[in-house]
Parts: structure tokens; C-alpha cells; sequence
């Protein structure tokens, strides 16, 4: 097994901890601290308690890993608003 192997797993999301940290429990039962890969903290990928996810880990350390993909859910979807923004609070005219 070379070292930049990298084993994935798919889990849930149970616990958001500080510090972008995560519990996550794989899809074999296994509970793990993740914490949010760079490219999903560069464009601001939200991940929050039931969210389904892909997990990297090492075969050195099975406690940890890092979250490298947010599954979409099937859930409601986006708020659709009115598309009108406030304008900002601040003097009036």
C-alpha cells in the first residue's frame, strides 16, 4: 500500500464540533473526528447534523479523517424569495 493512499468512506454527519471539526459515523458504524477539506472551507461549503458525506482517511489513523464531499440532499431545496434585496441600514434620505 503506498502512503498517498487514501481510503474513502461514506458517513453521516452526528456533531458539529468547534474549529470546522465533525463527528461523523461511516456507514459501518465506525465514529470518527473529520474536519471540512480546503476546497470545501475556499467556497464555503456548509455542512451541518444529518448531512450525508464522502470521508478521506489514512490507513495509519482510523480515528481521523477529512471531509471531501457533501452529498445534496433530497430535502426542500433553496428558498425562493421575492429576488427584491432590503437596501442596507445605515443613513436615510
Amino acid at each position: 500500500m503506498a502512503k498517498e493512499e487514501l481510503l474513502e468512506f461514506d458517513g453521516t454527519v452526528t456533531e458539529v464540533l468547534p474549529d470546522g471539526n465533525f463527528r461523523v459515523v461511516l456507514d459501518n458504524e465506525h465514529e470518527i473526528l473529520a474536519y471540512a477539506a480546503g476546497k470545501m472551507k475556499k467556497n464555503r461549503i456548509r455542512t451541518i447534523v444529518g448531512d450525508r458525506v464522502v470521508v478521506e482517511m489514512s490507513p495509519y489513523d482510523l480515528e481521523r479523517g477529512r471531509i471531501n464531499f457533501r452529498h445534496k440532499t433530497g430535502g426542500p431545496g433553496p428558498v425562493i424569495g421575492s429576488g427584491q434585496r432590503r437596501p442596507p441600514p445605515g443613513r436615510r434620505r
